[in-house]
């Protein structure tokens, strides 16, 4: 299988985003055209330094660097200043200066801590990103979007800053927990729905396959998923206007985990309903067909995906969504579907029309 690479292009800040098999093995080779100091660290948590940690650490010592391991405990509530002071507390007691670079391997929670961390350590060191999850692969490694959670609101405190490289490992997939995989797949579904008609159709007719771990069908849908977010981002980095597409699903899903303590749902598991929440308000709002907002219930059904609002009020989900970090002169933006493929961002969708969409998936 050849290696794929997206280029995401920010000028100065450009980087590559490399898709294969055994990239793990080389990335000692791989970051030394960077030209960072030879001290480096490596944040992941016991899981996953078990499973790949001693690999990863005998290549780069191999390369000329000093290794240091932290672990971070899994799971979204660790995503929080507290943990990120842990951080620093070791970078500081190892003298680890602006080029020493942090090397996040993990999910989306470990990519956008080490982010956060590398964003503020001595106001900004190199960092590279390992996702070893599917949904971290297409979606939170890409992008630069680093941030912790506050007890009010996800990812309140953050920055934008981009990472030196990102090396995706598809035979990481392997040994992800099914759960895992499914929450990828509803970022891949919603790639589809902002942006590409033919990837949606491609998901729709290749379910088994892309269950199955079939690395082509694999390599196919995170290269396509990595491309649409790239070309958003190097067009709008830091969310200005087009970058919201890219909140489909997310802001009644964030809503959903903001409510329910971050332990009830998995970000993909939230998202998938928010997802169907918000094909829901597009038909109401007379912006799609039905028959759309069916296929897209299909598919994340397909990917054994939840497609129901848990026993909170509509009331209570409605109310959360105001104190999303998007929301400006107290109007709700949300993106809504026109078709698969093709989306618009409206912020002035009634009240009455959400609350009666969040009713009708209320299990």
């Amino acid at each position: 299988m050849n290696e794929k690479v997206v280029k995401v292009e920010l000028g100065e800040r450009s980087y590559y985003i490399h898709i294969g098999l055994n990239t793990l093995n080389t990335i000692g080779e791989r970051i030394q055209q960077f030209h960072f100091s030879h001290k480096a660290v490596l944040i992941s948590n016991s899981h996953l330094i078990k499973l790949y940690g001693e690999r990863i650490i005998l290549n780069l010592k191999k390369n000329g660097f000093e290794m240091e391991v932290i672990e971070v405990p899994d799971g979204e509530k660790y995503k929080n200043m507290r943990e990120a002071e842990k951080i620093y507390d070791r970078l500081l007691d190892g003298k680890h200066d602006r080029y020493s670079p942090l090397i996040a391997m993990g999910g989306g929670v470990l990519g956008d801590l080490t982010g956060f961390v590398a964003a503020t350590y001595r106001r900004g060191v190199p960092y590279i990103q390992i996702p070893t999850s599917l949904l971290a692969q297409v979606d939170s490694s890409v992008g630069g979007k680093t941030a912790v959670n506050h007890p009010l609101g996800k990812n309140m405190i953050g920055a934008f800053y981009q990472p030196a490289g990102v090396f995706v490992d598809l035979n990481a997939l392997k040994t992800l927990p099914k759960i895992e995989f499914r929450c990828g797949m509803a970022e891949i579904i919603k790639y589809g729905i902002i942006a590409d008609e033919m990837l949606f159709n491609f998901l729709e007719s290749r379910v088994e396959d892309i269950k199955n771990l079939d690395f082509n069908a694999l390599q196919y849908i995170i290269e396509a998923s990595c491309k649409i977010k790239a070309s958003i981002v190097s067009k709008d980095e830091r969310e200005k206007g087009l970058r919201s597409v890219l909140n489909y699903g997310h802001t009644i899903g964030h809503a959903l985990e903001s409510l329910t303590g971050y332990e009830k749902y998995k970000h993909g598991e939230a998202v998938a309903i928010g997802m169907i929440a918000a094909a829901f308000i597009s038909h109401e709002a007379e912006l799609c067909d039905k028959k759309d907002v069916e296929r897209v219930k299909k598919l994340i059904e397909s990917f054994n995906l939840a497609t129901q609002l848990p026993n909170i009020s509509p009331e209570k989900i409605l109310s959360a969504l105001y104190y999303d970090k998007k929301v400006r002169n107290d109007k709700i933006k949300l993106v809504l579907m026109k078709q698969p493929g093709s989306v618009v961002i409206r912020d002035d969708i009634p009240d009455e029309i959400i609350l009666k969409s969040l009713s009708a998936l209320t299990s």
